[in-house]
């Protein structure tokens, strides 16, 4: 196909891309991939490498197209790549490190710059706003940071992996020769997938009125119920922080041969983990305290035609479980209850039954703060992912100069207290947990981790 004098294409957008939209005007759904690199590759190369990752996964070629008369949202897909790499100078770098506290890291402090870059907000009068940014930065050590910045309704953390595993064999071409590394969804044809709605398998979402009236009151009242973290500041504008919670190579066999051994899940554990860390921190204990955890789960493979996990957007979907903690519980026993409830969940379809349910609360929370504890907006204490992303250090990886990377999203709008991503990569698991400062202080979720670590250390395979 002729690109050149292709026509844009475009589609509307579903139900929960329109949630994401409200969500990120907010502050919850800005995607962060931020790579930490010991050689310098050139902005422009970088550049060209993006542009062919755009030519072929249509979707991040797209821009949110709001119709001026009637203001409804669809993705506008060009016939080319456009993106424009922002390359930023050590002076203009410093200033932005020189903010944050000095214990964060360069690349953290970064990272979480870029989570609260929202350039849909600042730029909410405008038809047609670009969904997919990248930016480096020069470090005073003379690396570089290459962040990458998406809408979440374009880019999940699956996505997000895949890009991260397609790229460095991309730029390793140095703009020259074929597709290193790269797989195609579709691209050429300038057409992008339809959303998670449009391919939900026959049957599964069918409820009657009366059910989804019964879940939708079961939902409202639940999240009334629902314990919180103590917050900090409830007055002061919000933006995302993150602090790390990363296990050593044995400390991370022993918690997923602990998990293996039990037929459950890491997520169970990190939940468990979170609920138990929280509950810790109250001046009491009372068994009658109930905590939410949503999990979410890529649904790509149920989804008719299955897709891939290079095909972008957003195809997760959340499920909703609440646990009070029993006296005497340990890690482990927790830990496999949060799997069950997930496990029983997703056997009765309810990533697809609730998932319209689950969209609406979270427009009415968007629209209406006063409905959550202080206005808070909070919908959980914890989110977690059903999978961890497992990964290895590639020859590709060493040869980029990739030394560290990660990757979330923004929660400071809608959302949970703290937001879990996590990966093992060579055998370690290193967790971005993501939550709203200052509605909570980067002291008391530094020492949420810890205690999330010590239980995990202590649980151990035991």
């Amino acid at each position: 196909m002729d690109l050149k004098n292709a026509k844009p294409a475009g589609r509307a957008m579903g139900t929960t891309e329109q949630g994401w939209c409200r969500a990120v005007n907010g502050g919850t759904g800005i995607t962060v991939l931020a790579l930490l690199l010991s050689k310098d590759h050139g902005a422009s190369a970088i550049q060209q490498a993006l542009r062919k990752v755009q030519t072929h996964h249509p979707l991040l070629r797209s821009r949110l197209h709001r119709h001026p008369k009637s203001h409804t949202l669809s993705f506008v897909t060009s016939p080319t790549p456009f993106i424009e790499v922002r390359e930023l100078d050590l002076e203009s770098t410093s200033r932005i490190l020189l903010r944050s506290n000095g214990t964060v890291a360069p690349l953290q402090k970064i990272l979480e710059h870029e989570l609260n870059e929202n350039s849909w907000r600042s730029s909410a009068g405008s038809n047609d706003l670009d969904l997919f940014f990248a930016t480096t930065y020069l470090l005073p050590d003379g690396r570089r940071v290459l962040a990458l910045r998406f809408h979440t309704s374009v880019c999940d953390r699956t996505t997000a992996v895949s890009l991260l595993r397609e790229l460095p064999g991309i730029v390793l071409e140095d703009g020259e020769g074929g597709d290193r590394g790269m797989r195609k969804d579709g691209g050429l044809k300038g057409e992008v997938n339809s959303g998670i709605e449009a391919l939900m398998p026959a049957g599964v979402t069918e409820k009657g009125l009366l059910g989804r009236g019964v879940n939708m009151l079961g939902y409202s009242l639940s999240a009334l119920r629902l314990t919180n973290l103590n917050f900090k500041d409830t007055k002061q504008p919000r933006s995302s922080q993150v602090v790390r919670l990363q296990l050593n190579l044995l400390e991370t066999q022993n918690i997923l041969a602990g998990c293996e051994s039990r037929g459950i899940k890491l997520c169970g554990a990190l939940a468990a983990a979170g609920l138990m860390a929280a509950n810790s921190m109250k001046s009491s204990r009372d068994s009658s305290r109930k905590y939410g955890v949503v999990t979410l789960t890529d649904c790509r493979s149920g989804l008719n035609p299955p897709l891939k996990d290079y095909n972008f957007g957003f195809y997760h979907s959340a499920i909703l479980n609440t646990h009070s903690i029993k006296a005497d519980e340990t890690v482990w026993d927790l830990a496999t209850r949060c799997h069950q409830a997930l496990q029983d969940s997703k056997a009765a379809n309810k990533h697809f039954t609730d998932m319209s349910d689950l969209n609406f609360l979270m427009r009415k929370v968007v629209d209406s703060p006063s409905l959550t504890p202080s206005s808070s907006l909070r919908t959980s204490l914890v989110t977690v992912f059903d999978e961890p992303v497992v990964d290895t250090t590639s020859d590709a990886y060493r040869e980029l100069g990739l030394e560290d990377y990660v990757g979330c999203a923004s929660v400071h709008g809608v959302g949970p207290s703290i937001a879990i991503f996590d990966t093992v990569r060579d055998g370690r698991l290193d967790c971005a947990c993501v939550y709203p400062s200052p509605l909570h202080s980067r002291e008391q979720m530094a020492d949420l981790v810890d205690k999330m670590k010590s239980l995990l250390v202590g649980a151990g395979g035991y």
